[in-house]
């Protein structure tokens, strides 16, 4: 497995693989501003939440500390997916099922969204609307794979059972014997998708200012936000930060920031790509507690990401290589696809999701007059259910609650105060990279007789 440097080291990019900054950087906010929602954050979210709250005719003002789409929404695998595979027993008994089910219809929602969206604003960000599977690579995943297809159908979310003979007909490779096929969504470019919101944004009348760094900010009937170089103030103010709202003072004690990371091989050859099949070119997750992905993307590349997990002590988010995750990734990608050979990889990257320990959507408001709206905790789930955010919010301000906001609304479980928190899940991530290693060890095992 090429692809890593003369010292042995992962070509890494300190931003995500789908993005470069862009060309018409939007200037800092200096002095004075004002308008009728402030938005700190330009990811899906918080330009879904701009979009929407421009279409009702609002002022908007979306402050981002880099550029838009250099987070999560830049990093991630592009998956748009519904409320199947969710962990599911991580929130059913604590909810309740009545309400379960209109969290996954939120779910749900989110992938019909977003491919309204694409059309209504014209974004070509090359979505394969083929679906997702979830697959096992060892006959133990089967029960885990079975137990969450059937929670999910009782809930509310479609998908189908395919055995080995299915996944063969599917052209799927053969690392991976069985799945659930989960018929809506599919994969797209995140990219190009976060892009295409920002030019949206701008073409509506939202003014992003990028390169703006939030200082703090403070409630009051008017809410204002201190950046390094200006003020703004707004009757609204909405952090759309996801795994960075800790470091603004908010939801520190109900996410936790967990780094992922993912590998990009080099454009496969015509050879490579029939050696494959995958016609359909479905994205694939695993059974595995630390799921793995693997997609193949539009230009003919293979995408792998997660396979490792890793939090930094004191909920602090650095933007550095996480060399061992790469590694971990090069040799998960050997196996399950030994038939590409010494396939080169052109990058690695990082980036960080927020986690409650109910790994739910943690939504509500903040401040004495509550005008201060927050979302996070997409848990790898970003891409539809924070594009809906978006929606669901512009219409809390716009005085209105959505029944599936309402759904999202539940008492969070609390994270422990450190170094509590880091020994717990670090003991924790380390009994889910044991029990993963022994399945890959016996799938190996097994390719090998």
């Amino acid at each position: 497995m090429t692809g890593f440097d003369r010292q042995g080291r992962p070509v890494y990019r300190p931003l995500g693989g789908w993005v470069e900054a862009p060309d018409d950087p939007q200037p800092e906010l200096e002095g004075e501003a004002a308008a009728d929602v402030i938005v700190v954050g330009a990811g899906f979210a918080g330009l879904s939440t701009a979009l929407e709250l421009a279409a009702r005719g609002a002022k908007v003002i979306v402050l981002e500390r880099e550029f838009a789409g250099f987070g999560a929404s830049g990093r991630n695998a592009g998956y748009l997916a519904g409320g199947q595979g969710l962990e599911y027993d991580l929130f059913l008994r604590r909810v309740g099922h009545a309400q379960a089910k209109q969290i996954i219809r939120f779910y749900d929602e989110g992938v019909d969204y977003v491919e309204r969206k694409l059309a209504e604003l014209g974004i070509d960000c090359d979505y394969n609307a083929s679906g997702i599977i979830r697959a096992g690579v060892h006959p133990s995943q089967e029960k885990k794979l079975r137990k969450s297809l059937r929670t999910g159908v009782a809930l509310g979310s479609p998908g189908k059972f395919l055995d080995y003979a299915a996944m063969r007909a599917r052209g799927i490779p053969p690392a991976f014997l069985f799945g659930c096929y989960l018929p809506g969504g599919g994969t797209l470019d995140p990219g190009k998708y976060v892009m295409g919101l920002r030019r949206a944004a701008l073409r509506a009348g939202v003014r992003i200012c990028e390169n703006t760094k939030v200082l703090s900010w403070a409630d009051g009937p008017t809410v204002t936000v201190q950046t390094e170089r200006g003020r703004a103030h707004a009757p609204f103010l909405v952090l759309a930060t996801n795994a960075y709202t800790p470091q603004l003072g908010l939801l520190g004690n109900k996410v936790i920031p967990l780094r992922v990371s993912a590998l990009e091989t080099e454009p496969l050859s015509a050879a490579q790509l029939a050696s494959l099949g995958w016609p359909r070119r479905e994205g694939i997750v695993t059974a595995h507690w630390t799921m793995e992905s693997h997609r193949l993307t539009a230009r003919n590349t293979l995408v792998t990401t997660t396979k490792r997990l890793h939090y930094v002590y004191g909920r602090q988010t650095p933007n550095v290589p996480d060399e061992a995750a790469y590694r971990a990734l090069a040799n998960g990608l050997h196996q399950r696809f030994p038939m590409l050979g010494d396939l080169a990889i052109r990058s690695c990257w990082s980036g960080y999701i927020s986690f409650a320990y109910d790994a739910l959507p943690v939504v509500g408001e903040a401040g004495a007059q509550r005008n201060v709206l927050y979302a996070a905790g997409c848990s790898g789930h970003g891409v539809g259910t924070q594009s809906l955010m978006g929606l669901l919010l512009a219409e809390r301000i716009c005085g209105a609650e959505n029944p599936l906001l309402a759904a999202l609304r539940h008492n969070t479980p609390l994270t422990l105060p450190e170094p509590l928190q880091w020994c717990a899940v670090n003991a924790a991530l380390g009994v889910a990279n044991r029990l993963d290693h022994r399945v890959n060890r016996k799938a190996r095992d097994a390719a090998r007789r």
